[in-house]
């Protein structure tokens, strides 16, 4: 008798923390522009459900090339990670689509491929329509890993009117060629994934530098936007990354800057996703629309 109440209390206990936990929708969001819908993710904290009268802000985290929008929440090693974040800090957790090798452009070669416009205004404005956010920029930070770091530098530093702070993990932030140490074999492999978004880069390296955050300093700069920017040091990407905090250091673009042992893997983003959403928590904070 004793052994089946405490069965029972653990199974109660199981399911009141069940209740509490945060809760994943997938939403369609039609894209006008490219005309075909994509799926993204939506991690609602539990405290959305009671808390009726409030709004709450939203992190956008994109996910890296080869991936698709469910990354985030299928692929970190504790699958509890984004839903314990969403609770923690009282704030919805969007994981859009941005397909294997977008980028988040406009592709100027491609229609089909137009996530500029699709993540600032197609899945911007459905998730304003759908839950009850702060629609307004002070209540959206974004953020991504690899390629979605360089997403989230790229569209919050053409769209500063849209976004109050930004970040990027093992961003891959220089879409160029030239200044990568890559064989041939390498090259060729670029080449065959960015033609398609960009045209070949030969005949038109200014659309490549035009569209690498690595040459966004100043735009940055002007935009005041709060960033976090964190790369591994074994991570194949740390040389980019640490010439962007170079040039930010030197036109005086306040940002925070962090190296960690780790490479380009999950484990290491798991381990930095924290970090990020207790920097942009602080600037919720600071603009009034953090729930509490």
């Amino acid at each position: 008798m004793k052994t089946l109440r405490l069965l029972i209390c653990l199974l109660l206990l199981l399911a009141s923390s069940s209740a509490r936990a945060a809760r994943v929708d997938t939403l369609v969001i039609a894209s006008a522009s490219m005309q075909r819908s994509y799926r993204a993710a939506v991690v609602v904290p539990a405290s959305y459900a009671k808390n009726k009268k409030a709004r709450y802000p939203v992190l956008y985290l994109l996910h890296g090339a080869y991936g698709h929008f469910a990354d985030w929440t299928s692929k970190t090693p504790d699958k509890t990670l984004l839903h314990r974040l969403a609770d923690q800090y009282n704030l919805l957790i969007v994981t859009p689509e941005g397909e294997t090798f977008s980028f988040y452009l406009d592709s100027p070669v491609n229609p089909a491929s137009q996530f500029e416009t699709y993540i600032t205004q197609d899945v911007l404005g459905k998730i304003d329509q759908t839950y009850r956010t702060v629609a307004r920029k002070e209540g959206r930070v974004i953020s991504g890993l690899s390629m979605g770091g360089h997403g989230a530098l790229y569209l919050s530093g053409r769209h500063p009117e849209l976004f109050a702070a930004a970040g990027s993990m093992s961003g891959a932030l220089d879409l160029s060629i030239t200044n990568r140490k890559l064989n041939p074999s390498e090259a060729r492999q670029r080449q065959s994934l960015f033609n398609p978004i960009l045209g070949p880069e030969t005949p038109a390296p200014s659309v490549y530098s035009a569209n690498s955050v690595v040459n966004m300093a100043d735009k940055l700069l002007a935009n005041e936007l709060p960033l976090i920017i964190d790369c591994g040091v074994d991570d194949f990407l740390i040389d980019i990354n640490r010439e962007v905090h170079r040039r930010l250091v030197y036109n005086r673009t306040p940002h925070d800057y962090i190296e960690r042992p780790g490479a380009h893997t999950w484990e290491y983003w798991q381990n930095a996703l924290p970090y990020q959403v207790l920097f942009f928590q602080k600037v919720l904070e600071a603009g009034g629309v953090a729930v509490k």
